[in-house]
């Protein structure tokens, strides 16, 4: 299981931004969450999902604007789930305690932890270090660079992108170009498979291990789509 627990930058001096986060996590990415996300203590929110995909969405997405120190938690949870997400215990909770704070500290203001991996070929360290390194490639992108990547990762062709801008499809492939869109694509399916790793390995399933090991030495990783 994955837990993402996200603590507002500076709120003494912003606005409390919890519910506009919690609203846009839950209409983008709410049908893969085993509970609503919920503000658990002041400028905090927690989530949870067993979808290691839904996890490296939800972790960039909430990273992406900068104003979120971002903690990814691996492991196992206690079930029954409760009715809300603040009520949940278990190892990936406590993880993702312990991520939190280890990102207000941290380039890209993220952090993962995981629950004891034992003698798993992955760990946290290794995951956490490629997904900074996927945020902080975000961070470089440009105001125009997201206007492009966004349409791109809405499923526009990179034509329709260019009239939609009213720019020429020439300067969106430089857009996109620039924004590293390819590279950011092309890592996330290897991402997502470590992550499963390290989730088999923290909730101690040594048959899901085997599984996931298997699949990716038959995956390929995805081609971007959309691109003309």
């Amino acid at each position: 299981m994955f837990v993402v627990t996200a603590d507002q930058v500076g709120s003494r001096r912003d606005s409390d931004r919890t519910g506009a986060l919690i609203e846009t996590l839950a209409r983008a990415h709410g049908d893969e969450l085993l509970l609503p996300p919920d503000q658990t203590a002041g400028d905090e929110i927690q989530l949870v999902t067993a979808s290691a995909a839904a996890a490296l969405a939800i972790a960039l997405d909430t990273t992406r604007t900068g104003r979120w120190s971002v903690g990814l938690g691996v492991g196992g949870i206690r079930m029954p789930l409760p009715d809300a997400t603040r009520k949940a215990t278990g190892p990936a909770f406590i993880a993702a305690r312990d991520a939190v704070e280890a990102a207000k500290r941290a380039d890209g203001r993220f952090a993962l932890r995981a629950a004891d991996v034992g003698t798993a070929p992955v760990s946290a360290a290794d995951a956490e270090a490629l997904v900074r390194l996927l945020v902080l490639l975000r961070e470089r992108r440009t105001d125009p660079g997201w206007e492009v990547v966004d349409l791109m990762d809405a499923g526009h062709l990179q034509k329709e992108a260019a009239t939609i801008l009213d720019v020429t499809a020439a300067a969106v492939s430089a857009r996109l170009k620039s924004a590293m869109w390819r590279p950011e694509r092309e890592a996330r399916p290897a991402l997502v498979r470590l992550l499963e790793h390290l989730d088999a390995a923290a909730s101690g399933d040594d048959v899901g291990a085997d599984r996931y090991t298997a699949r990716s030495r038959q995956s390929p990783v995805a081609a971007p789509e959309g691109v003309s």
